[in-house]
């Protein structure tokens, strides 16, 4: 080979390398000028992302509980999607409303279980008169204080014990009692009459207990003698210790009690007439006047026995007549006391109504029979 090719050979190769070079600068400026530009979206993507992003939440992290119950308010969509529904927008986030499964607990009352939940009254009865069947009963059968209501009690055993003739001292434990009390005087003496009606009609803690002495010795022994003319008259679950119904411990009665023991002295027409009275005198001078306001506030009222202590709260028992129709009504650990016995007096009638017009309703064989017996 010459000197000539030689020198080609090198100028070809030189000329290769440099072309090579310069393509090589080129597609790196390129690659940066397109790295610099924006790249414009196709249009399936601009319309894929212009739509705005549905919001739904179906609880607190971890917590699926509302997802897996059904009618909660989104709907759902083939292949596992979930949608909103019409109440629910774009921007709103909005909790789906929880459904139990379990069913509420039936509260075991008698007649419409709602007048439960409208009065104050822890435990409360509505009893026939008549017969002695329950209208309505919340809590009949908890044991409470009693309060004064136990005095039906003091009264109607004073009412069968003495003649109502008798004079009786009053001791200083009995002048002693904490109010409601007619201020009887120790240095004196009293009618039996004027205790008894000071007992039902006005309440009087000391008039109550001075009977007690006369009758047992002692208010203990007279709170025993209760006790067993309860048993006897129907009330198995109360137990006095005193002669008032003032707290004591040991001391109970329920609102069945109260119903059933003022329904059997209510049959004694003595008791029945000095408790419809509103005011009496005394025959020595004092005006004795009712508390149990029922009287001029409750239309039919026959009779009724007030109570309050602390312990007890409120508490009442009390009849009640309209037309053919005769309730006892009971109420205990009261807060509105008077407006509980308005609800129940009125239920009581409203029951004693709905169940006269289904006796008298004849049945469809009556029908049938009076049908066929008329036809030609």
């Amino acid at each position: 080979m010459n000197r000539f090719q030689n020198t080609g050979i090198t100028l070809f190769t030189l000329c290769l390398f440099t072309l090579t070079a310069l393509f090589s600068l080129h597609g790196t400026a390129a690659a940066a000028k397109i790295k610099k530009s924006p790249v414009k979206k196709d249009i399936y993507s601009s319309k894929q992302t212009s739509r705005k992003a549905t919001v739904v939440v179906l609880g607190k992290y971890k917590d699926i509980s509302r997802s897996k119950r059904p009618s909660t308010g989104l709907k759902k969509l083939s292949a596992g999607k979930v949608a909103a529904t019409p109440e629910l927008s774009a921007n709103k986030v909005a909790a789906a409303p929880q459904v139990t499964s379990k069913k509420r607990p039936v509260e075991k009352v008698v007649g419409n279980s709602a007048i439960s939940k409208n009065i104050s009254a822890r435990s409360a009865i509505i009893i026939d008169a008549k017969s002695g069947r329950t209208l309505f009963a919340k809590a009949p059968d908890n044991p409470r204080q009693p309060a004064s209501t136990i005095k039906i009690l003091t009264g109607m055993i004073a009412l069968k014990t003495l003649s109502g003739t008798e004079t009786i001292a009053v001791s200083d434990w009995a002048a002693g009692q904490p109010r409601s009390k007619v201020d009887l005087n120790p240095n004196k003496q009293y009618k039996a009459n004027d205790l008894i009606n000071a007992v039902l009609l006005a309440s009087a803690n000391d008039a109550s207990v001075a009977l007690a002495e006369k009758i047992a010795g002692s208010e203990s022994s007279f709170a025993q003698m209760m006790t067993d003319k309860a048993r006897l008259w129907g009330a198995r679950h109360t137990v006095c210790k005193t002669a008032t119904g003032l707290t004591a411990k040991g001391q109970t009665s329920t609102a069945r009690d109260l119903a059933v023991m003022f329904r059997h002295v209510m049959a004694d027409p003595v008791f029945a007439s000095r408790m419809k009275q509103t005011k009496i005198k005394t025959s020595y001078g004092a005006l004795l006047r009712n508390h149990n306001k029922a009287l001029w506030q409750v239309e039919g009222t026959q009779g009724g026995k007030t109570g309050f202590t602390n312990a007890a709260r409120q508490t009442y028992v009390g009849k009640f007549k309209r037309g053919e129709m005769e309730i006892v009504v009971a109420v205990m650990g009261c807060e509105t006391m008077w407006a509980d016995v308005k609800k129940l007096v009125k239920h009581g009638f409203t029951l004693q109504s709905r169940d006269a017009a289904a006796v008298s309703m004849p049945s469809d064989i009556e029908v049938h029979g009076l049908v066929a017996r008329t036809s030609p």
